[in-house]
């Protein structure tokens, strides 16, 4: 298959990205079009939709040809326990391709590189290639009634950290970009199986490296 379009966003890195599409609603990312794909006509009805479908490549985790693992360790247990490829959403799997939902936020049809789409809710670092767009379809896309299996007795739904800002970060980063760190920073980045309250953790948000501690259910940026 070949990439149709990548996203641009603030995720310079996958530390930090938000796990799963949806959990950091505000962070606003583009869809930008290969040459090749910068034709308006192929948006034509998209404005009718709220949400789409990305299908696209977990770009980072590639592996060799032939070499797959029938079990993984998702971090949300710990990294310490197997379950099977095709229980988790792990980049891990030997056809490395991701799925989200996102919001389309505008569309704007003619910018210096062709039309793009901007959408909030995307759980894909800067540059993810995508190989396909396609509308998302509530009556038959949505069950209320799903079961969410291991996951959802996780701690991917624990109390959300309270989240400690300097005052410096008010100069470094815009309001919306402020709004999405918060968040991010609010569902705790760190490796599951990473306690330790002494350690600096680093992630690159928005042109910034982010330092930051974690103690007693607060989360504190330092600088």
């Amino acid at each position: 298959m070949i990439a149709i379009a990548h996203i641009r966003n603030d995720f310079k890195t996958k530390f930090g990205v938000p796990r799963q599409s949806g959990l950091a609603a505000s962070a606003v990312s583009v869809i930008v079009f290969e040459p090749a794909y910068r034709n308006v006509e192929a948006l034509r009805g998209l404005e009718e939709f709220s949400h789409l479908w990305l299908l696209w490549d977990f770009s980072e985790a590639h592996h060799n040809e032939g070499e797959w693992s029938p079990t993984v360790r998702p971090p949300r247990l710990g990294g310490n326990k197997r379950m099977g490829v095709w229980a988790t959403r792990s980049p891990f799997r030997p056809n490395p391709i991701g799925l989200s939902s996102v919001r389309i936020e505008r569309i704007e049809l003619s910018t210096s590189e062709g039309p793009v789409i901007y959408v909030s809710g995307a759980d894909l670092m800067n540059g993810t290639p995508i190989f396909d767009i396609k509308p998302y379809l509530p009556f038959t896309d949505s069950h209320p009634d799903a079961v969410g299996g291991f996951a959802t007795k996780t701690t991917l739904h624990q109390q959300p950290l309270e989240v400690i800002l300097p005052d410096t970060c008010s100069k470094r980063f815009t309001p919306q970009q402020l709004t999405t760190l918060r968040e991010v920073l609010s569902q705790d980045p760190r490796p599951h199986y990473q306690h330790d309250e002494n350690r600096v953790y680093v992630m690159e948000y928005a042109d910034c490296e982010v330092r930051f501690k974690v103690s007693d259910g607060k989360l504190e940026v330092l600088e």
